[in-house]
């Protein structure tokens, strides 16, 4: 019988982090669900991995708090006595735009830093020791195009997510050999977490010009950043300090018109 491995995927009660967790569940991984505010879907997504085979953990804990970090990591060991794999997938946003400067205060700024950025390294902190002791120890930050391109929710979320892809270049460097680290940088995700923010209307206006504009012509759904992050996790054993671009070519700027040659 194969031995399971054991993850971490932080705010994985709804959207990308339910999805990785289900997935990793589903790839032979036991799997510590971690949440904040959404208990009742924590318990769903707990629930869903546990039929898929996976023995669960259920936390109630925020990352901008270095002692609910820590006391993830040590449940986990305490439970099966590894950990294999770090999603940091938790992260937070003020829909104030990239342009109204006056709409995001000092204190939003701060906090999406504390939980994005901050957070995120808290836990590779409090489970780095643990990694380094697996055979194929993986973290993935669930980053986004906003730290790549420049463009999204908030400039404090952009500046979070630019941050989150330098840190993840610097831990590769780090952490190496023992550890692989490797961000996701999604475009637009079709999940709740955005209808929320900005309500149902715009968000259907914003994904079809979002279709409209890039090459591939689709935003991501949860499954296909889980998608991305299980092979990462799993089966990238040579890659790391990469990030990876999940925006339908939204990178390359908009398709360009096809000009038919004179006859």
């Amino acid at each position: 019988m194969t031995e399971r491995k054991a993850a971490i995927v932080t705010g994985s009660a709804t959207g990308v982090g339910a999805a990785t967790a289900l997935a990793l569940a589903r790839r032979g991984y036991d799997v510590l669900i971690n949440y904040s505010r959404s208990e009742r879907e924590a318990k769903e997504s707990e629930a869903a991995c546990r039929e898929a085979g996976a023995d669960t953990l259920l936390v109630c804990g925020d990352i901008s708090d270095d002692a609910a970090c820590r006391a993830m990591a040590e449940a986990a060991m305490a439970r099966w006595k590894r950990i294999d794999a770090l999603v940091n997938n938790a992260g937070i946003t003020s829909f104030a735009g990239s342009t109204n400067w006056d709409a995001l205060d000092t204190a939003t700024f701060h906090r999406i830093l504390d939980v994005n950025v901050i957070g995120a390294f808290q836990m590779v902190r409090a489970c780095m020791a643990h990694l380094k002791k697996s055979s194929n120890g993986s973290i993935v930050n669930v980053s986004s195009i906003a730290g790549a391109l420049g463009i999204g929710s908030s400039i404090a979320y952009i500046a979070s997510k630019g941050a989150v892809n330098a840190m993840t270049l610097n831990m590769a460097r780090s952490l190496a050999p023992e550890i692989r680290v490797n961000a996701v940088c999604p475009g637009m995700i079709t999940t709740r977490w955005f209808v929320d923010g900005i309500g149902e209307e715009n968000f259907q206006k914003l994904k079809a010009q979002y279709e409209q504009s890039t090459p591939l012509g689709r935003a991501c759904s949860a499954e296909d950043v889980a998608e991305a992050v299980l092979w990462l996790t799993e089966g990238a054993r040579t890659v790391t300090g990469e990030l990876v671009l999940l925006d339908s070519g939204t990178h390359l700027g908009r398709p360009p018109t096809v000009v038919q040659a004179a006859k």
